[in-house]
């Protein structure tokens, strides 16, 4: 989940609108007072700051959310700034204007980045293991072959981002398969089966698939 903190309605809107097309699911904060609410209340995986807002700055905002990557979304592109948003912790900063493309990149490099340094996930009653390469569901073993299980690491990893069937091959099967991509569709149909993940891992049309995460 990501948490948007801009004052701009339009900018705001716009974000967010390009974020859920591409599967992520926002949240949206004009202020840093709404911003801290929302923090409270909800598990977030990225933030997304301005640093001028009505009430606060962005900056004085992330010392009290530095558990948390962020990307600051600003004006201010002055190399001051630049250095005090990284120093404190910032994952990235990108200065106003800027080409939606790019900040859908960076947003999902920054997810893949960060979402790979987890041991564990769960999910419902699912417990992932990546270390142990096990999976629980509902506290029993559930038998995952190691490619059933690379494809699901790969897909949790990369939660609520389409991951094409390209990348699946190359970061699962590795450079050296060059078998048809149904094999992925099978292997998908299976973790579907053996995990009840119908509703978790979507079909993304002419691409691949995606694992969504609502929390």
């Amino acid at each position: 989940m990501i948490l948007v903190v801009e004052d701009e309605q339009a900018i705001n809107d716009l974000i967010a609108w390009n974020l859920t097309m591409i599967g992520h699911t926002v949240l949206q904060a004009r202020t840093g007072r709404e911003a801290r609410t929302l923090f409270r209340e909800n598990a977030f995986d990225l933030l997304l700051l301005d640093v001028m807002l009505p009430d606060t700055d962005g900056f004085s905002l992330y010392r009290d959310m530095r558990t948390v990557p962020a990307i600051f979304v600003t004006a201010l592109g002055e190399t001051r700034d630049k250095v005090k948003g990284f120093e404190l912790g910032a994952d990235d900063y990108l200065v106003k204007p800027f080409e939606t493309q790019e900040l859908l990149m960076r947003v999902n490099a920054v997810l893949r980045r960060t979402l790979r340094m987890e041991d564990r996930y769960s999910f419902d009653d699912i417990e992932v293991d990546f270390h142990a390469k096990t999976v629980t569901k509902g506290g029993q073993i559930v038998d995952l072959t190691a490619q059933e299980f690379s494809l699901l690491e790969i897909l949790i990893r990369n939660r609520n981002i389409a991951v094409s069937r390209q990348q699946i091959l190359r970061d699962a099967w590795g450079i050296t398969f060059f078998g048809e991509t149904r094999t992925i569709d099978v292997h998908v149909q299976r973790l579907r089966k053996k995990l009840g993940l119908d509703d978790q891992i979507k079909t993304v049309y002419k691409c691949g698939y995606r694992f969504e995460d609502r929390r």
